[in-house]
């Protein structure tokens, strides 16, 4: 397998251990809003996930602590592109 799916698959992972663990919960309202929009619970994980990179680019480029409040700023814009 790439790795860049092996990437995908454990950022996929990482949307999907949120809308379980509801943790944060706004991960979770977004997944069933962007479901109520009509997106499929796939597009709706995938539009997620690209909140979640673009935490781990920050933390890992620009060596900065997790941004929570940007990162639920982020998904309540979804689908718009963070």
């Amino acid at each position: 397998m790439k790795s860049s799916k092996i990437l995908r698959k454990q950022i996929i992972e990482i949307v999907e251990n949120q809308i379980k663990s509801n943790d944060p919960p706004e991960t979770n309202l977004t997944f069933k809003r962007l479901i109520k929009e009509g997106y499929s619970k796939s597009d709706s994980k995938q539009l997620i996930a690209r909140c979640v990179i673009v935490e781990i680019f920050d933390v890992l480029e620009n060596g900065k602590v997790f941004d929570e409040k940007r990162f639920i700023k982020n998904l309540q814009q979804l689908p718009k592109e963070p």
